[in-house]
Parts: structure tokens; C-alpha cells; sequence
């Protein structure tokens, strides 16, 4: 059984024993949360008010930042340059298991 689940404004789609790195999520490592899916699939696919009673449980593993990525801005004849820099924070959850 898998289910599709959305946080950070992005879907991803998870199974039991999954380790996903996501937008930064509130909760201290080791901590539980619960998430609620879009969409549940596996021998019968099920959306919209069908997965109401579902349950995405995950544990917060960690939290970290991802690499950094340079930002540069060139306007030419006019001599502007700017050169940022930007890392991204994460939070890695493992996906414990789909109830419902």
C-alpha cells in the first residue's frame, strides 16, 4: 500500500519504511507526527473523501540544511554584479506506516 502525501507545498509519494527529506517541519528529532494523505493506493485506489479516516504516521529523524547554491545577477554596460549564496533547511522523516 502506498499513499500520496503533501507537505512544503510539494507531494511525494510514500510506503512503509520510507526516508524522505522535506521542507523544514516544526518537532524535535525523534518525535512523532501524523500526516494526512491525498490519495491511498494499492489494490484499490482511494481519494477525496474516501481517505478521510487514513493516516500517514512518520518520525522526525533529523533536521540539516542542503548544499549551497550561489545566486549571481549581471546587468552587462553597467557594471552590476551580485553574487548570494542560499542553503536550504530540511527536516529527514521516516515513514512508520499507513492506518486507516
Amino acid at each position: 500500500m502506498f499513499a500520496i502525501i503533501q507537505t512544503g507545498g510539494k507531494q511525494y509519494r510514500v510506503q512503509e519504511g520510507d526516508v524522505l527529506y522535506v521542507e523544514s517541519l516544526r518537532g524535535e528529532a525523534g518525535e512523532k507526527m501524523e500526516l494526512k494523505p491525498l490519495f491511498v493506493g494499492g489494490e484499490k485506489a482511494l481519494f477525496g473523501d474516501a481517505v478521510s479516516n487514513f493516516v500517514v504516521s512518520a518520525e522526525v529523524v533529523e533536521h540539516g540544511r542542503g548544499p549551497k547554491i550561489y545566486i549571481r545577477k549581471y546587468k552587462s554596460g553597467v557594471q552590476y554584479r551580485r553574487r548570494t549564496g542560499h542553503r536550504q533547511d530540511y527536516t529527514t522523516i521516516k515513514i512508520l506506516g499507513i492506518q486507516g
